[in-house]
């Protein structure tokens, strides 16, 4: 062979080695999720049918319940699947909600950014989610049992903090605090053992906000949208009040009814529980932020690990509803649901994650009342898409009437003011659960206060389900007896703690009405007994000392009666919303106060009454009338203490 030809072959050859020890290649097809399979019963999810369902159920609500306006938006797989405004943003100029651009105030659900905050700071080893407050405050909580409150207590609300209202909103602009001063003005008394009771806490909430101004160094409001708004490009949202001069022009007016005159603009001091504006096109980007391990469009707000921490984390405590960091469990149909609802006075908003389905859903309604939509939406949207699987019913656990007897009684919401005198909003809010000739528990309809009571009939030990619905009713049970009741979904943040013989209202309540009867109609009576004696031409038969105490005595029982009609008055506002919880009630809180002062001390007048009564030969009337006065002025005392009536500072 000649050398040329040589060289070829050993070329060649070593061509063909190469090629034959070369790594081979392979190049995937583009890999798609695989389609989730609908659940029995379910309608298909898409644009076009979920904006058929709610074109049927929201424009009729809005004209039913006189709201002025609503938006809904609904993400899924990465994409906003819809975006709709119902009704106006202002009536009278005629402008129509626009799901891209109008804001609305969201109230609690504001919360969820704040945590969303406390998460960034913790990924930077700034917070530690189980250390002492304290550590990051200029100011002291005390101790609760020689226990702190964290940060985890915080986001998950068993701090154990009291209610707080008083200066959540600003009455006026000059009255504004903001977050920092609100949390610093007062600290509520915790109530409860740290980490045990669940009890919703906007001051919890504020409180962790403040933290974060601290340790950031920014303000709160100017952090917000630094970290979280800008990032996300949430262009339509802020926590700045009053708003931006470029976004003043988009808010939605707030109305108490569509065909009232609009509110103002509401200010709120506990800005990091409940201050966020924001357009429902703003929310889908928080909402796509949830589903997608913290990240829209490249823009990175939390690491996936913190994202699944914050909603992967559940409470230890029993119930049907747990917390997770910050985000409320809203199961439905056994789905896992996340997210958190939230009420100014004038708007009402939720928002839902369900991170399984790559799905989640905000409403956000305008009007004070919002007859029930908000609910009606969610539990709709979830039976339409994720209807529960079928049940097979299954008989009572034999222990379920005796398990009911022991719910049996009173019990009183561990949301609520303990320490001032908002605690008699307490004894009228108490929750009677009962139980049926056939077993079944019987509680009030929340829904419909004044309806017939619901029945729940026992599907597990301690474990009800409503016979009307698919709401759930636990108990948590400790030695044999019940800790706490929690009922559906606000289960995560309130529960019903049995209340004491001596706080019950069964028998408070009547003694109150019969105290105020007793007063009445010794007020009444004694202008009619005296145009009675002119009448008949008998003057009063008492003289001297004995006539004065008999006048202070009348006017004891008038200073009662008006010390009590105008804590009725107080409370009648604030349900009603004709005062805001804020320090516009403090001249009136005081005036009643100093009534009181009077009336208290008008007991030396009926005991000195009684005693000259019953010195007097005959006159029963008299002596009889005496002595219930006296009685009624002592039994006040009972009141007046257990429900802190005179207390001497003004925070509630």
């Amino acid at each position: 062979m000649s050398r040329p030809l040589h060289l070829l072959l050993c070329v060649l050859l070593s061509m063909l080695a190469t090629a034959a020890t070369a790594q081979i290649e392979i190049r995937p097809l583009a890999e798609h999720a695989p389609p989730k399979p609908l659940p029995l019963g379910a309608r298909e999810m898409t644009a076009q049918d979920a904006g058929a369902w709610l074109d049927s159920l929201i424009p009729q609500a809005l004209t039913q319940n006189d709201l002025a306006g609503a938006v809904v938006v609904i993400v899924k797989d990465g994409q906003v699947l819809l975006a709709r405004g119902y009704g106006h943003a202002d009536v009278a100029a005629g402008t129509a909600v626009d799901p891209a651009t109008t804001l609305f105030r969201v109230g609690p659900i504001s919360g969820l950014f704040t945590w969303t905050a406390v998460m960034q700071l913790v990924e930077q080893g700034k917070l530690d989610l189980d250390a002492d407050v304290n550590r990051y405050l200029d100011f002291r909580i005390p101790p609760r049992d020689g226990q702190p409150v964290t940060l985890r207590e915080l986001m998950t609300h068993t701090a154990g903090f009291e209610e707080a209202i008083r200066n959540v909103y600003a009455d006026e602009p000059q009255h504004f605090l903001g977050n920092a001063a609100w949390v610093r003005e007062w600290v509520p008394e915790r109530v409860y053992p740290p980490g045990q009771v669940p009890a919703y806490s906007n001051y919890g909430t504020a409180l962790a906000g403040y933290i974060v101004q601290r340790v950031s160094g920014e303000p709160f409001d100017a952090y917000m949208e630094a970290h979280i708004l800008r990032p996300l490009g949430m262009r339509y949202a802020s926590f700045r009040q009053p708003l931006p001069a470029a976004l003043a022009p988009h808010m939605a007016q707030g109305y108490g009814r569509a065909d009232a005159a609009p509110k103002p603009f509401e200010l709120v001091n506990a800005e990091a529980a409940g201050a966020l504006s924001a357009s429902g096109g703003a929310m889908a980007r928080f909402m796509l932020a949830g589903l997608q391990g913290g990240s829209v469009d490249g823009a990175q707000i939390l690491a996936p690990a913190t994202v699944r921490e914050m909603l992967g984390y559940r409470s230890a405590l029993p119930g049907p509803g747990a917390m997770a960091l910050g985000f409320q469990h809203l199961d439905r149909n056994g789905q896992d649901i996340l997210g958190h609802a939230g009420d100014t006075r004038w708007f009402h908003g939720e928002l839902a994650l369900l991170p399984q389905q790559g799905v989640g859903v905000f409403v956000a309604i305008d009007g004070r009342d919002g007859g029930g939509l908000r609910k009606r939406l969610l539990d709709g949207f979830v039976d339409r898409y994720f209807p529960a699987p079928p049940e097979v019913p299954k008989p009572a656990p034999a222990s379920a009437r005796s398990d009911g007897a022991l719910l049996a009684g009173r019990y009183a919401s561990s949301r609520a003011s303990v320490s001032n005198f908002l605690a008699m909003a307490g004894l009228f809010s108490q929750v009677r659960i009962g139980q049926a000739a056939n077993g079944e528990l019987l509680t009030p309809d929340f829904r419909n206060p004044a309806g017939p009571p619901r029945h729940w009939r026992e599907m597990a030990p301690f474990l009800w389900r409503a016979v009307d619905g698919r709401e759930r009713l636990g108990a948590r049970i400790e030695h044999g007896r019940v800790r706490w009741v929690s009922i559906g979904t606000a289960s995560p943040t309130r529960v019903f703690l049995p209340v004491s013989p001596w706080r019950s209202a069964a028998w408070n309540l009547p003694l109150l009405g019969l105290l105020v009867l007793a007063f009445a109609v010794t007020a009444l009576l004694w202008p009619v007994a005296a145009l009675v004696r002119r009448a008949c031409g008998r003057p009063l038969a008492l003289t001297g000392r004995a006539r004065l105490w008999y006048r202070l005595s009348r006017v004891a029982a008038i200073l009662q009666l008006l010390f009590y009609a105008g804590w009725g008055g107080v409370l009648l506002r604030l349900q009603t919303g004709i005062a805001s919880p804020g320090g516009g009630l403090d001249g009136t809180v005081r005036a009643i106060q100093l009534i009181g002062v009077l009336a208290v001390l008008g007991i030396v007048a009926a005991a000195m009454n009684a005693w000259h009564a019953w010195r007097v030969p005959g006159g029963w009337w008299r002596r009889l009338n005496s002595l219930v006065l006296l009685l009624a002025c002592l039994a006040s005392l009972w009141f007046v203490g257990s429900l802190h009536l005179l207390g001497l500072h003004l925070d509630y």
